[in-house]
C-alpha cells in the first residue's frame, strides 16, 4: 500500500525515543568505515515504519545511512537488522542495486541497540505511485525499471552469495502465512472477522507453486530510491524481512497497487492511460517474459492476491500495536490502526470470489 505525504519524506530532528549515544557511534565508525571523518551529525529519516533510520553527515561533508533496532520490547524475529546488512552485502557483488554496506554493529553499548551503516544513496524516493512529479511520457519508464529490478532480484543464484542458509527453501507461503498469523495475533487489538477466516481458509487452499529465489518481502516504489533525473533505480532498501521466497508471492505484492482503491493510495480508480501509467497484465506480463515464467492463471494470481493482503493487515496491525506501546518510529504510525481490517476485508472478498472458495 502506497504511502503519501510529507510526513515520510526528508528528515528530522532526532526523536526523543531514538536518541543515542552520538559521540560512541563516531568512535565506532572512525574505526570501522573506511574514510570516515570525525565529527558525525545526525538526523532521523521521517520514514521507516520499523526500524529507525538516520542520514549521518561525517567532518568531511560525507553522508550514510544508519538502520537501527528501535528500544523496547519487540516482536520475537522481528528488527533484523543483521539480516538485512548480510543480504545487502552480498548483493553488493551482483548487478542488483543496492546501497553499500559499510560496518554492522550487534553489540548494545554502542547505540543501544544493534545497527549497521550502509551507503547514503543520492536520488529520489518517490511515495506516490501517480508519479505526479515525473512528466507523463517519462512514468512508463519508471514502472519497468522497479519490475527489470524485481526480475533481476529473483535471477540471481543465492547459493553462490553465500544466502543458501538464508531462508527455507519451499513451502514460503504456509511459513508467511503461519508467521504472519501468529506476529497478529500476539499484537491483536480487536477482533476482525475477516482476518480469523482468512487464518483458517489461506493455509488450506495453498498453491502448488514451490519456487524459490530470494525475495524482498516488501518490495515497492517506496522502497526504492531512483536515480535524480533517470529512471533507473540506483538502490533497494529495507531489507528487514527479505529471506528465500515465491517469487510470484513478491510479484502479486508489487502488483496490489493495481487491486486497491485510490482513497488507500491505489491505483485502482483512475485512469491509467490518461495518466501514463500501465495496466496490471502488462506489468505481469512484462515480468515473465524478463524473467521466463508464465503468466499465472486466474485462480492462482487472486490467491496470491489475497494472501498478500492479509499479509498487509499483520504488518499494519504490528505497526498499530508498536505506536501504542510508544516503540514504532514514524510520527503517523498510529494511522496503520485504520488500514488493519479494510485489507482483510478486500482479501476475504477475492476469496469468495473465487470458485471453489469459502462461503
Amino acid at each position: 500500500m502506497a504511502r503519501k505525504g510529507a510526513d515520510y519524506i526528508g528528515t528530522m530532528e532526532v526523536q526523543e525515543k531514538h536518541r543515542f549515544d552520538e559521540p560512541s557511534l563516531g568512535r565506532f565508525m572512525s574505526a570501522n568505515v573506511e574514510g570516515f571523518t570525525p565529527p558525525i551529525r545526525v538526523e532521523q529519516f521521517k520514514g521507516g515504519q520499523s526500524n529507525p533510520t538516520y542520514r549521518l553527515t561525517d567532518g568531511g561533508g560525507r553522508r550514510y545511512v544508519m538502520r537501527r533496532k528501535p528500544p523496547g520490547k519487540l516482536l520475537p524475529s522481528a528488527h533484523a537488522v543483521d539480516r538485512e546488512f548480510r543480504v545487502i552485502a552480498a548483493l553488493n557483488r551482483t548487478n542488483v542495486p543496492t546501497p553499500r554496506a559499510y560496518a554492522l554493529c550487534e553489540d548494545d553499548s554502542v547505540a543501544g541497540t544493534a545497527f549497521y551503516i550502509m551507503e547514503y544513496c543520492d536520488g529520489r524516493v518517490l511515495w506516490d505511485p501517480l508519479l505526479p512529479d515525473v512528466p507523463k511520457e517519462g512514468r512508463l519508464a519508471i514502472y519497468r525499471a522497479k519490475f527489470e529490478t524485481l526480475a533481476r532480484l529473483h535471477a540471481v543464484d543465492y547459493v553462490a552469495l553465500g544466502l543458501g542458509d538464508f531462508g527455507r527453501p519451499g513451502s514460503y507461503v504456509a511459513r508467511q502465512i503461519s508467521r504472519w498469523g501468529k506476529q497478529y495475533k500476539a499484537s491483536e487489538t480487536e477482533k476482525i472477522e475477516a482476518m480469523d477466516r482468512l487464518l483458517d481458509w489461506l493455509p488450506a487452499n495453498l498453491p502448488p507453486n514451490d519456487e524459490t529465489v530470494l525475495v524482498h518481502g516488501d518490495y515497492r516504489l517506496d522502497n526504492m530510491i531512483f536515480h535524480s533525473s533517470e529512471p533507473r533505480v540506483l538502490g533497494i532498501i529495507d531489507w528487514e524481512i527479505s529471506t528465500l521466497g515465491d517469487p510470484l508471492a513478491e510479484l502479486a505484492y508489487l502488483c496490489m497497487l493495481w487491486r486497491t482503491p485510490k482513497d488507500w493510495g491505489g491505483l485502482l480508480g483512475h485512469d491509467l492511460a490518461a495518466l501514463g501509467l500501465p495496466t496490471e497484465a502488462e506489468m505481469v506480463a512484462y515480468y515473465c517474459e524478463l524473467s521466463g515464467r508464465p503468466v499465472p492463471a486466474t485462480g492462482l494470481w487472486d490467491f496470491y492476491m489475497a494472501y498478500n493482503l492479509f499479509r498487509v493487515s499483520c504488518i499494519r496491525q504490528g505497526v498499530y500495536a508498536r505506536s501504542l506501546d510508544g516503540t514504532a518510529s514514524n510520527v503517523r504510525a498510529a494511522e496503520s490502526g485504520k488500514m488493519v481490517r479494510p485489507p482483510a476485508e478486500l482479501a476475504w472478498t477475492i476469496v469468495q470470489q473465487m470458485a471453489g472458495g469459502a462461503r
